[in-house]
């Protein structure tokens, strides 16, 4: 029903201004967002495990997470971590900017 609707939108984009044109295609943009899923306990035991490590051996590593939109991956050299807080502080391992990440976005770990 979704796909039929979008159909019928699109021929009425022919007659609408550019910025209502742009304000519509943001919504269907939104439509396709990310949903986070569950991880199972053994990931997360890995994950940890690899934070660990990672921290411990200063590596940078290639973290895989998910933000408000879609998948992201981004390559690290990570400081710390907080785990009361639930937090990842590092820096990107290119610009060497900093970089905060929650530890429940995170959906895989690689050392890089």
């Amino acid at each position: 029903m979704a796909k039929r609707n979008r159909e019928q939108t699109k021929q009425w984009t022919t007659m609408m201004l550019p910025e209502q044109v742009a304000r519509l295609k943001q919504t269907w943009q939104g439509d396709a967002r990310v949903e986070k899923g569950l991880i199972d306990e053994r990931k997360a035991v890995e994950i940890d495990f690899l934070l660990q490590r990672a921290v411990n051996d200063n590596l940078p590593v290639a973290v895989e997470y998910v933000n408000s939109i879609n998948k992201d991956v981004l390559e690290l050299k990570i400081d710390r971590m907080n785990r009361v807080e639930r937090k990842i502080y590092a820096k990107d391992w290119h610009t060497k900017k900093p970089v905060t990440l929650n530890l429940d976005d995170v959906t895989n770990l690689h050392i890089v």
